[in-house]
């Protein structure tokens, strides 16, 4: 069984099915998701459709980031609504609107409503990871993580968390368009849907398959990027 793991997918589709097509996800896989499936790309109902059809056909693991908490919050209140669109969630509401993205309903389905708000966790773990949308505090365990730090804390090289376990995150896009992988966390939001790459790791191996919008492919492994992140830690300028 192999887990896979994929990054921060913003409604873009044609990315998404490039990388689950390279990789081929066997049903005794284990798939991560690690949220923000919606807002800024182009087709966020589309990304929410493939969720709910995938539980189906694979052992399908789905996180909840910040963005699916912000869309959840706007449902019920007329000023997060506003903020949400500021912040990426006028193109999910065009998505569900048939293009258009003027006024205050959005036709969301209720099946997208449960799959964002029963569906949708804040975490993952594992024996050897924890996969989680946006960071934790490294000084407290699981249990005692705040919401809006698993949601929201951005990736600024943090130290190891107290279990001793990997963490995997995305949340804070890497311009490079390369995972940022420090051995103990490593954040694979690569802005697939501002001209970069949605990242798929394979954990067991590092293999990694990386899918634009424009449906090109690259392929990698997660420990050239440590070794280069090293070379980078201790070269002196």
């Amino acid at each position: 069984m192999r887990t896979l793991v994929i990054g921060d997918v913003h409604g873009c589709t044609r990315a998404l099915d490039c990388v689950i097509d390279a990789a081929q996800p066997a049903r005794d896989d284990c798939v991560v998701m690690l949220g923000d499936y919606i807002d800024r790309g182009p087709d966020s109902r589309g990304v929410i459709d493939r969720m709910i059809y995938w539980q189906q056909h694979y052992n399908l693991i789905c996180l909840q980031g910040n963005h699916e908490e912000l869309m959840l919050h706007a449902r019920s209140d007329h000023n997060k609504f506003r903020y949400w669109r500021m912040v990426g969630g006028e193109a999910t509401v065009a998505s569900y609107a048939g293009g258009t993205a003027g006024g205050s309903y959005i036709p969301v389905p209720p099946e997208h409503w449960y799959f964002l708000e029963h569906v949708c966790r804040d975490y993952y773990e594992t024996d050897t990871h924890i996969f989680v949308h946006a960071g934790l505090d490294p000084s407290l365990e699981l249990s005692k993580q705040e919401r809006y730090v698993m949601h929201w804390m951005r990736f600024d090289d943090p130290p190891a968390h107290v279990s001793g376990k990997v963490v995997i995150c995305g949340h804070t896009a890497q311009e490079s368009g390369r995972p940022r992988n420090l051995g103990h966390a490593i954040c694979i939001d690569t802005r697939a849907h501002a001209g970069g790459w949605l990242t798929c790791l394979e954990v067991e191996t590092g293999r990694m398959w990386q899918a634009n919008q424009q449906g090109h492919l690259r392929l990698g492994n997660i420990r050239d990027d440590l070794v280069a992140d090293e070379a980078r830690r201790n070269t002196w300028w």
